[in-house]
């Protein structure tokens, strides 16, 4: 997967919006992170706890949690990996703001 497929995969989630697509991108959903890019081979992306942790069991060479990320409802995805992992992740963070309206 490259970073433009996740950029046509979170344009086709209602309300998100990429920013600072020429740079790092990161794809909100009103204002709310969705998931944004950390390199040119991996992105974070907006989890629960509960989620990031059955991720982590299922998709260990997809998602790791960074010391950096372990306090917060993050986890990282290798886009050298799987792609529909990180498709159902990418979905899954958008449910996630989306019901925080």
């Amino acid at each position: 997967m490259e970073m433009s497929d996740v950029a046509e995969m979170a344009a086709r989630l209602e309300g998100v919006r990429c920013i600072d697509p020429g740079k790092l991108a990161q794809w909100r959903y009103h204002g709310r992170i969705v998931a944004r890019q950390l390199d040119d081979e991996h992105i974070v992306i907006r989890a629960d706890f509960d989620y990031r942790d059955l991720l982590l069991r299922q998709f260990p060479d997809t998602f790791s949690v960074p010391n950096r990320f372990a306090k917060h409802m993050m986890v990282v995805a290798n886009l050298a990996a799987d792609a529909g992992a990180i498709e159902d992740a990418l979905v899954a963070a958008w449910e996630l703001q989306h019901n925080a309206d």
